[in-house]
């Protein structure tokens, strides 16, 4: 492939300082896949697998002027949110991409592997009513699943059916990722796309310690395969394989008498 034929793929998320998830993350999945990586940072996250001490936001007039920058030099051919920490930054970002014709992923970052909310419930409302209309597809997990549809998911047809109901009602390609389920049996993501149910299955994989960023690292693989042209199917796919492979090469240190793990890139 020559160089000037690469595509290009836009993250717009949070920095993270430990380098496991969030902007550092998506360009270390898009230079994986032959994208070309952007970044507009929304936010600038002090945080480890192990915890998330602070936030600070991006001004809104730069989180703007990054975007549309970028978008006005460099032929985008798939974009993805990770982390947007306000309710105006999520109005932000959907008033710029509601006109373009590019495949949009939106990753609905709310709360931290950790289990820190990061999300106000009007930020929340903002990315159901604002942003889910500009997507292409949307990737919670089941908690951020829960939170959009006001119901609890517990079982594989309550996977189904979230899909299926995030999808209907926002016209929008959904993925649900099932890590969340409790057991030890093997994993299954559940993707609802143009009206059909597509299920992926993977091995469980017992990980003890923190690692965090398996989100931002599927939905940035996933933008890469759109970024790539490839249909949402093998997208997907792909994506799911190579975060399997991420995981079960993690890395790992005992730092302070604690076990941290970060994705094995």
């Amino acid at each position: 492939m020559d160089s000037i034929d690469i595509p290009v793929a836009l993250t717009i998320a949070g920095s993270d300082c430990s380098g496991g998830a969030g902007i550092q993350a998506d360009l270390k999945t898009f230079q994986s896949f032959g994208v070309h990586g952007l970044s507009a940072i929304t936010s600038i996250v002090a945080e480890t697998p192990l915890e998330v001490r602070h936030i600070e936001p991006v001004e809104i007039p730069l989180l703007q002027a990054q975007i549309n920058l970028l978008l006005d030099t460099y032929p985008v051919n798939a974009a993805k949110t990770g982390l947007l920490p306000s309710r105006m930054s999520i109005i932000a970002v959907a008033e710029i991409f509601k006109d373009r014709q590019i495949s949009l992923v939106v990753d609905p970052v709310m709360i931290a592997s950790t289990g820190t909310s990061l999300l106000s419930e009007d930020a929340i409302t903002a990315q159901s009513t604002r942003l889910l209309p500009c997507a292409t597809l949307v990737t919670p997990n089941i908690p951020e699943a829960e939170s959009i549809l006001k119901r609890t998911i517990i079982s594989e047809a309550d996977l189904e059916q979230a899909a299926n109901d995030i999808g209907e009602q926002h016209e929008v390609s959904c993925l649900v990722k099932g890590g969340h389920l409790p057991g030890k049996d093997d994993r299954i993501d559940i993707l609802w796309h143009q009206g059909e149910i597509h299920h992926f299955r993977h091995s469980y994989v017992d990980l003890p310690g923190g690692m965090h960023g398996t989100g931002c690292t599927l939905s940035s693989a996933i933008t890469a395969g759109l970024a790539l042209n490839h249909p949402m199917e093998k997208a997907v796919a792909d994506a799911i394989n190579y975060l399997q492979e991420l995981i079960r090469s993690a890395h790992t240190w005992k730092s302070h008498g604690q076990t941290i793990r970060c994705l094995g890139w």
